[in-house]
């Protein structure tokens, strides 16, 4: 058991895969994005990676692999064309502005 003292709030900066000092962090939250909007579908539709396969004539497996959350295979493209192959329409907007600093580091010693 731990008590409040023992932890510490920290507020991350707007990006879990930021946070987390993943490579290409916009990226993987797009994928992530387009990832879960496959999945809606298929939740919706109650179809299965089979059933997907039949459909979009897309490999059943890359559906396993999408329900299993395992992107580093797909890109951006390819999971667009899922969704297109599953009748939706995908609008991607772009927004550019400067990257805000990093917050200084909240570990102990590193000051």
């Amino acid at each position: 058991m731990t008590s409040d003292d023992d932890m510490e709030l920290v507020h991350g900066g707007g990006s879990l895969f930021r946070d987390l000092g993943r490579p290409n962090p916009e990226v993987r939250r797009l994928k992530a994005i387009l990832a879960g909007q496959v999945l809606k579908v298929l939740d919706d539709r109650g179809l299965g990676a089979r059933k997907a396969q039949e459909i979009t004539g897309i490999d059943h497996g890359d559906f396993s692999r999408v329900r299993r959350a395992k992107l580093g295979r797909f890109t951006v493209e390819r999971l667009m064309a899922m969704l297109e192959r599953l009748g939706q329409e995908v609008e991607v907007s772009v927004d550019v502005r400067p990257r805000p600093a990093p917050p200084p580091s909240t570990q102990p010693g590193l000051l």
